[in-house]
């Protein structure tokens, strides 16, 4: 009798559990999704990358070895302290307006026709956090823009228990917070494009729960002794 109980607990599960509510069911799926987040090299122009608090630059001065710094830090508050220029609002602009805004800077106090050169060592902003059913959830850096599968590697991949088709990406534009559902089984096998990736999205891999409570199962079983002859 307790055999017949848990063999029809185990097996009615995935029933219930799959008629649940899906957090992304209200969300863009197919073209709808690729409308929001296209796929990589579908846009039509790559915007700049602007600096951002906490990101790390290098800034060379022409012949100037005494100012020039392999590193220096954007702090908090957007800005960073340079020699005989003082206080530079850095947050914002791209790398070419700072060097542009320091050469004019050192110009009209020290040196005759400056040339510098910013550059960003590592952006804070650059950073993608993957989470949900893969191997390794966690923040990770990019350089510039990646993809789906990309992060997904980055990750590790996905496990046993995950959703392939249904993986969210949440991306805030013009300030307002946007998701969209994408196949992962389908960007896989070329039957879709890879969506693109950029600094501070967010990847969530969805949870089967047909296949959590089959895992949970098979690892149960042994313990319950279910599949001894009698």
């Amino acid at each position: 009798m307790r055999l017949k109980f848990l063999k029809l607990c185990v097996l009615g599960a995935p029933l219930f559990l799959a008629g649940c509510f899906s957090p992304s069911a209200d969300l863009p799926r197919g073209e709808d999704a690729y409308r929001v987040m296209p796929a990589a090299g579908d846009r039509e122009e790559v915007s700049e990358y602007r600096i951002g608090v906490l990101d790390v630059l290098s800034v060379r001065v022409f012949q100037e070895p005494e100012l020039t710094f392999d590193q220096i830090s954007v702090n908090s508050a957007g800005t960073l302290n340079f020699p005989f220029v003082g206080e530079v609002v850095a947050e914002g602009k791209t790398p070419i307006e700072l060097s542009r805004e320091l050469e004019a800077g050192l110009g009209s106090r020290y040196i005759r026709d400056p040339q510098v050169v910013v550059g960003v060592v590592s952006s804070a902003a650059q950073r993608v956090t993957v989470d949900g059913m893969v191997a390794a959830p966690g923040v990770y850096e990019i350089a510039g823009t990646s993809s789906l599968l990309e992060s997904i590697a980055r990750a590790q991949g996905i496990t046993n228990t995950a959703v392939d088709d249904e993986v969210i990406i949440f991306r805030e534009i013009d300030g307002e917070r946007y998701g969209a559902v994408f196949n992962l089984k389908h960007i896989r096998e070329g039957r879709a494009d890879d969506p693109e990736v950029l600094g501070g999205d967010r990847i969530v891999v969805g949870y089967s729960a047909v296949r959590g409570v089959y895992q949970d199962f098979l690892r149960a079983a042994p313990i319950l002794n279910l599949f001894t002859r009698f």
